[in-house]
């Protein structure tokens, strides 16, 4: 059976030095990239997994119906993967649909309404209905570690401190 070692978002995806850092973890073998665009196109595929394949890593694209589908088939076969997602419904929906995370590294997001998205880290915006998300996967569904870090170097921001903005 495989194991997600290490799940990400960020809508950057696979770039530059934080992932030659990161598929370097202690066990990785494999990054798996989940995207419906993505992985409906066959050049921005195929730029993924070639940027991935310099990491020394296997890089698997896919969306988001043919990864739980992969879970669901064959629990990720023997891969120790960095699954990285540009946003975290679709992390959500992976782990409600059983797919097991321990440690989820929140790297970027972009504002998308100024309205409802504030900045709680250097690099990530929040809203308050992604907050719960996040406090839910924590509280109900074993992810266990939680935290906001756009760079390996840089400082993390724990998930309680970010849930604070939200007063949750």
């Amino acid at each position: 059976m495989g194991v997600v070692n290490l799940a990400r978002v960020d809508e950057r995806l696979i770039h530059g030095q934080v992932m030659m850092t990161l598929s370097k973890r202690n066990g990785v073998n494999s990054i798996f990239v989940v995207d419906d665009v993505v992985a409906n196109d066959k050049f921005m595929k195929g730029l993924y997994k070639s940027a991935g394949s310099r990491t020394g890593q296997k890089t698997i694209v896919m969306t988001l119906d043919k990864c739980k589908y992969y879970w669901d088939e064959y629990q990720f076969k023997e891969y120790s993967c960095i699954l990285i997602a540009k946003t975290i419904d679709v992390i959500y929906e992976l782990v409600k649909h059983g797919v097991p995370m321990k440690e989820l590294n929140i790297g970027g997001i972009a504002q998308k309404d100024p309205e409802k998205d504030i900045l709680v880290t250097k690099s990530v915006y929040l809203n308050k209905e992604n907050a719960l998300k996040l406090k839910e996967l924590n509280e109900n569904y074993g992810v266990e570690n939680i935290y906001f870090q756009s760079t390996p170097a840089a400082s993390r921001t724990s998930l309680k401190e970010v849930l604070g903005k939200f007063n949750l």
